[in-house]
Protein backbone atom coordinates (compact mmCIF):
# COMPACT_ATOMS: atom_id res chain seq x y z
CA UNK A 1 0.00 0.00 0.00
CA UNK A 2 1.28 3.28 -0.52
CA UNK A 3 1.37 6.12 1.51
CA UNK A 4 -1.17 8.00 2.64
CA UNK A 5 -1.64 11.56 4.22
CA UNK A 6 -2.78 11.26 7.69
CA UNK A 7 -5.98 13.05 7.13
CA UNK A 8 -8.61 10.07 6.92
CA UNK A 9 -6.88 7.93 9.92
CA UNK A 10 -7.11 11.09 12.25
CA UNK A 11 -10.63 12.28 11.58
CA UNK A 12 -11.63 8.49 11.95
CA UNK A 13 -9.62 8.62 15.28
CA UNK A 14 -11.25 11.90 16.69
CA UNK A 15 -14.68 10.77 15.60
CA UNK A 16 -14.24 7.12 17.09
CA UNK A 17 -12.61 8.66 20.21
CA UNK A 18 -9.33 6.60 19.73
CA UNK A 19 -5.50 8.09 18.56
CA UNK A 20 -3.10 6.92 16.35
CA UNK A 21 0.36 6.82 16.92
CA UNK A 22 3.11 8.52 15.82
CA UNK A 23 6.06 6.65 16.35
CA UNK A 24 9.76 8.56 15.99
CA UNK A 25 11.93 6.40 13.50
CA UNK A 26 15.58 6.26 13.69
CA UNK A 27 16.62 3.92 11.42
CA UNK A 28 15.73 -0.02 9.27
CA UNK A 29 15.55 -1.73 12.45
CA UNK A 30 12.61 1.16 14.28
CA UNK A 31 11.23 1.18 10.71
CA UNK A 32 10.65 -2.55 10.54
CA UNK A 33 9.77 -2.98 14.16
CA UNK A 34 6.94 0.02 14.04
CA UNK A 35 5.61 -1.37 10.41
CA UNK A 36 5.52 -5.15 11.66
CA UNK A 37 3.64 -4.20 15.17
CA UNK A 38 0.92 -2.10 12.89
CA UNK A 39 0.35 -4.56 10.50
CA UNK A 40 0.16 -7.58 13.27
CA UNK A 41 -2.72 -5.57 15.02
CA UNK A 42 -4.33 -4.06 12.25
CA UNK A 43 -3.40 -0.32 12.88
CA UNK A 44 -3.08 2.84 11.38
CA UNK A 45 0.45 4.29 12.42
CA UNK A 46 2.46 7.46 11.85
CA UNK A 47 5.99 6.83 11.13
CA UNK A 48 7.50 10.34 12.37
CA UNK A 49 10.94 11.58 11.05
CA UNK A 50 12.44 14.69 13.29
CA UNK A 51 14.84 16.83 11.03
CA UNK A 52 18.23 15.61 13.00
CA UNK A 53 16.72 11.51 12.68
CA UNK A 54 16.30 12.75 8.45
CA UNK A 55 20.49 13.85 8.62
CA UNK A 56 21.19 10.72 10.80
CA UNK A 57 19.90 8.32 8.17
CA UNK A 58 21.25 10.01 4.87
CA UNK A 59 18.74 12.45 4.09
CA UNK A 60 14.81 12.79 3.40
CA UNK A 61 14.67 10.93 0.17
CA UNK A 62 17.24 7.80 1.65
CA UNK A 63 14.22 7.42 4.12
CA UNK A 64 11.57 7.49 1.53
CA UNK A 65 12.87 5.08 -0.48
CA UNK A 66 13.39 2.77 2.82
CA UNK A 67 9.44 3.22 3.90
CA UNK A 68 8.40 2.64 0.48
CA UNK A 69 10.39 -0.40 0.03
CA UNK A 70 9.19 -1.98 3.11
CA UNK A 71 5.38 -0.98 2.59
CA UNK A 72 6.43 -3.61 -0.62
CA UNK A 73 8.03 -5.52 0.72
CA UNK A 74 6.54 -6.63 4.06
CA UNK A 75 3.18 -6.41 2.35
CA UNK A 76 1.88 -3.97 4.65
CA UNK A 77 -1.98 -3.10 3.80
CA UNK A 78 -3.17 -0.40 7.04
CA UNK A 79 -2.54 2.65 6.11
CA UNK A 80 0.91 4.36 7.12
CA UNK A 81 1.94 8.18 7.19
CA UNK A 82 5.31 9.29 7.05
CA UNK A 83 5.14 12.47 8.48
CA UNK A 84 7.99 15.21 9.56
CA UNK A 85 7.98 15.64 12.75
CA UNK A 86 8.71 19.16 14.42
CA UNK A 87 9.46 20.71 11.00
CA UNK A 88 11.63 24.23 10.06
CA UNK A 89 10.09 25.85 7.03
CA UNK A 90 12.91 25.09 5.05
CA UNK A 91 12.56 21.57 6.09
CA UNK A 92 8.73 21.02 5.63
CA UNK A 93 9.42 22.22 1.89
CA UNK A 94 12.45 19.52 1.24
CA UNK A 95 10.81 16.77 2.76
CA UNK A 96 7.61 17.80 0.61
CA UNK A 97 9.98 17.69 -2.15
CA UNK A 98 11.18 14.30 -1.02
CA UNK A 99 7.86 12.80 -1.26
CA UNK A 100 6.60 12.71 2.62
CA UNK A 101 2.97 12.38 3.01
CA UNK A 102 2.79 14.69 5.31
CA UNK A 103 4.74 17.33 7.17
CA UNK A 104 4.84 19.31 10.70
CA UNK A 105 5.54 22.99 10.51
CA UNK A 106 6.58 24.43 14.42
CA UNK A 107 6.32 27.69 14.58
CA UNK A 108 5.47 27.94 18.00
CA UNK A 109 8.98 29.74 18.66
CA UNK A 110 8.18 32.81 16.39
CA UNK A 111 5.65 35.67 17.72
CA UNK A 112 2.04 34.66 16.32
CA UNK A 113 1.56 36.35 13.12
CA UNK A 114 4.66 34.57 11.62
CA UNK A 115 3.43 31.80 13.20
CA UNK A 116 0.10 32.69 10.79
CA UNK A 117 1.88 33.49 8.31
CA UNK A 118 4.26 30.83 7.51
CA UNK A 119 1.74 28.13 7.96
CA UNK A 120 -0.50 29.52 5.76
CA UNK A 121 2.06 29.32 2.82
CA UNK A 122 2.80 25.78 3.91
CA UNK A 123 -0.97 24.82 4.16
CA UNK A 124 -1.41 26.09 0.46
CA UNK A 125 1.30 23.96 -0.73
CA UNK A 126 0.46 20.69 1.34
CA UNK A 127 -3.56 21.21 -0.11
CA UNK A 128 -2.37 21.36 -3.88
CA UNK A 129 0.15 18.01 -3.06
CA UNK A 130 -2.37 16.22 -1.39
CA UNK A 131 -0.31 16.35 1.67
CA UNK A 132 -1.85 16.74 5.61
CA UNK A 133 0.02 19.33 7.86
CA UNK A 134 0.29 19.69 11.58
CA UNK A 135 1.18 23.30 13.16
CA UNK A 136 2.36 23.93 16.62
CA UNK A 137 1.30 26.54 19.27
CA UNK A 138 2.49 26.59 22.41
CA UNK A 139 5.89 24.88 22.92
CA UNK A 140 6.10 22.02 24.32
CA UNK A 141 8.67 21.48 27.02
CA UNK A 142 12.36 19.65 26.56
CA UNK A 143 14.34 19.55 23.37
CA UNK A 144 13.69 18.73 19.82
CA UNK A 145 15.94 19.41 17.45
CA UNK A 146 17.35 22.66 18.92
CA UNK A 147 13.78 24.08 19.59
CA UNK A 148 13.45 23.98 23.64
CA UNK A 149 9.95 24.66 25.25
CA UNK A 150 9.38 25.38 29.18
CA UNK A 151 5.70 23.51 28.09
CA UNK A 152 4.29 26.29 28.34
CA UNK A 153 0.01 26.17 27.67
CA UNK A 154 -1.22 27.35 24.44
CA UNK A 155 -3.31 30.24 24.11
CA UNK A 156 -6.66 29.05 22.89
CA UNK A 157 -7.58 31.66 20.96
CA UNK A 158 -4.05 31.81 19.26
CA UNK A 159 -5.04 27.81 18.44
CA UNK A 160 -8.16 28.46 17.12
CA UNK A 161 -6.38 30.95 14.60
CA UNK A 162 -3.80 28.12 13.30
CA UNK A 163 -6.67 26.01 13.02
CA UNK A 164 -8.91 28.35 11.14
CA UNK A 165 -5.59 28.13 8.27
CA UNK A 166 -6.41 25.11 7.05
CA UNK A 167 -4.03 22.83 8.96
CA UNK A 168 -5.46 19.38 8.85
CA UNK A 169 -4.03 18.55 12.80
CA UNK A 170 -3.19 20.88 15.48
CA UNK A 171 -0.44 20.45 18.43
CA UNK A 172 -0.79 22.57 21.23
CA UNK A 173 1.58 22.86 24.45
CA UNK A 174 -0.75 21.37 27.61
CA UNK A 175 1.99 20.76 30.03
CA UNK A 176 3.27 17.85 27.90
CA UNK A 177 7.47 17.29 27.40
CA UNK A 178 9.66 15.74 25.51
CA UNK A 179 12.19 13.25 26.58
CA UNK A 180 11.26 11.76 30.24
CA UNK A 181 9.29 13.66 32.79
CA UNK A 182 10.73 15.16 36.29
CA UNK A 183 9.39 14.29 39.23
CA UNK A 184 8.02 17.70 40.34
CA UNK A 185 6.19 17.74 36.66
CA UNK A 186 3.00 19.31 37.24
CA UNK A 187 1.15 16.70 34.92
CA UNK A 188 -1.80 17.92 31.90
CA UNK A 189 -3.36 20.86 32.38
CA UNK A 190 -7.16 19.59 31.07
CA UNK A 191 -8.50 23.16 31.52
CA UNK A 192 -6.25 24.23 28.34
CA UNK A 193 -6.73 20.98 26.20
CA UNK A 194 -11.11 21.36 26.98
CA UNK A 195 -10.47 24.88 25.78
CA UNK A 196 -9.25 24.43 22.96
CA UNK A 197 -11.26 21.81 21.97
CA UNK A 198 -14.14 24.28 22.06
CA UNK A 199 -12.85 26.70 19.53
CA UNK A 200 -11.41 24.57 16.93
CA UNK A 201 -14.18 21.42 17.15
CA UNK A 202 -13.61 18.46 14.96
CA UNK A 203 -9.98 19.26 14.70
CA UNK A 204 -7.77 16.09 16.02
CA UNK A 205 -5.16 17.45 18.45
CA UNK A 206 -1.43 16.04 18.96
CA UNK A 207 -0.52 15.21 22.33
CA UNK A 208 3.51 14.74 21.95
CA UNK A 209 5.73 14.24 24.43
CA UNK A 210 3.95 10.74 25.43
CA UNK A 211 6.67 9.45 26.91
CA UNK A 212 6.09 9.03 30.59
CA UNK A 213 2.52 10.26 30.60
CA UNK A 214 0.17 8.25 33.00
CA UNK A 215 -2.56 5.91 31.32
CA UNK A 216 -5.13 7.48 32.67
CA UNK A 217 -4.16 10.69 31.39
CA UNK A 218 -3.78 9.80 28.04
CA UNK A 219 -6.94 8.05 28.09
CA UNK A 220 -8.57 11.60 29.62
CA UNK A 221 -6.43 13.32 26.57
CA UNK A 222 -8.06 11.28 24.08
CA UNK A 223 -12.08 11.88 25.42
CA UNK A 224 -11.09 15.54 24.98
CA UNK A 225 -9.66 15.18 21.55
CA UNK A 226 -6.18 14.46 21.00
CA UNK A 227 -6.36 11.94 17.95
CA UNK A 228 -2.52 11.68 17.67
CA UNK A 229 -0.35 10.77 20.30
CA UNK A 230 3.79 11.07 19.74
CA UNK A 231 6.35 8.19 21.01
CA UNK A 232 9.96 8.89 20.92
CA UNK A 233 12.10 8.38 23.81
CA UNK A 234 9.92 5.16 25.13
CA UNK A 235 11.18 3.02 22.00
CA UNK A 236 14.34 4.25 22.53
CA UNK A 237 14.62 3.86 26.09
CA UNK A 238 13.66 0.03 25.23
CA UNK A 239 15.92 -0.61 22.86
CA UNK A 240 18.80 0.62 25.27
CA UNK A 241 17.62 -1.59 27.92
CA UNK A 242 17.12 -4.84 25.79
CA UNK A 243 20.91 -3.98 23.76
CA UNK A 244 22.31 -3.51 27.39
CA UNK A 245 20.84 -6.75 28.40
CA UNK A 246 21.85 -8.71 25.38
CA UNK A 247 25.62 -7.26 26.01
CA UNK A 248 25.99 -7.53 29.92
CA UNK A 249 24.77 -11.28 29.13
CA UNK A 250 27.97 -11.79 27.12
CA UNK A 251 25.68 -12.90 24.17
CA UNK A 252 27.43 -10.71 21.90
CA UNK A 253 30.77 -13.13 22.61
CA UNK A 254 29.21 -16.29 21.90
CA UNK A 255 29.64 -17.82 18.61
CA UNK A 256 28.24 -15.08 15.72
CA UNK A 257 26.51 -13.24 18.40
CA UNK A 258 28.24 -10.29 17.66
CA UNK A 259 26.51 -9.80 13.93
CA UNK A 260 24.57 -6.77 13.75
CA UNK A 261 21.11 -8.94 12.86
CA UNK A 262 21.96 -10.49 16.58
CA UNK A 263 23.57 -7.66 18.02
CA UNK A 264 19.88 -5.59 16.98
CA UNK A 265 17.49 -7.74 17.48
CA UNK A 266 16.59 -8.05 21.31
CA UNK A 267 16.08 -4.09 20.41
CA UNK A 268 14.15 -4.55 17.58
CA UNK A 269 11.64 -7.02 19.62
CA UNK A 270 11.76 -4.41 22.71
CA UNK A 271 10.36 -1.87 20.01
CA UNK A 272 7.72 -4.22 19.18
CA UNK A 273 6.66 -5.00 22.62
CA UNK A 274 6.44 -0.66 23.03
CA UNK A 275 4.65 0.09 20.12
CA UNK A 276 2.02 -2.67 21.09
CA UNK A 277 1.26 -1.52 24.55
CA UNK A 278 1.07 1.88 22.77
CA UNK A 279 -1.27 1.04 20.35
CA UNK A 280 -3.35 -0.74 22.65
CA UNK A 281 -3.80 2.05 25.53
CA UNK A 282 -4.23 4.73 22.27
CA UNK A 283 -7.67 2.42 21.02
CA UNK A 284 -6.19 2.03 17.79
CA UNK A 285 -5.94 -1.89 17.81
CA UNK A 286 -8.70 -3.14 15.00
CA UNK A 287 -9.17 0.20 13.20
CA UNK A 288 -6.89 -0.33 9.86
Amino acid sequence: MALVNAKEMLTKAKQGHYAVGQFNINNLEWTKAILLTAQELNSPVILGVSEGAGKYMCGYKTVVGMVNGMLEELNITVPVALHLDHGSYEGAKACIEAGFSSVMFDGSHYPIEENIEKTKELVAICKERGLSIEAEVGSIGGEEDGVIGAGECADPQECKQIADLGVTMLAAGIGNIHGKYPENWAGLSFETLDAIQQLTGEMPLVLHGGTGIPADMIKKAITLGVSKINVNTECQLAFQAATREYIEAGKDLQGKGFDPRKLLAPGFEAIKATVKEKMELFGSVGKA
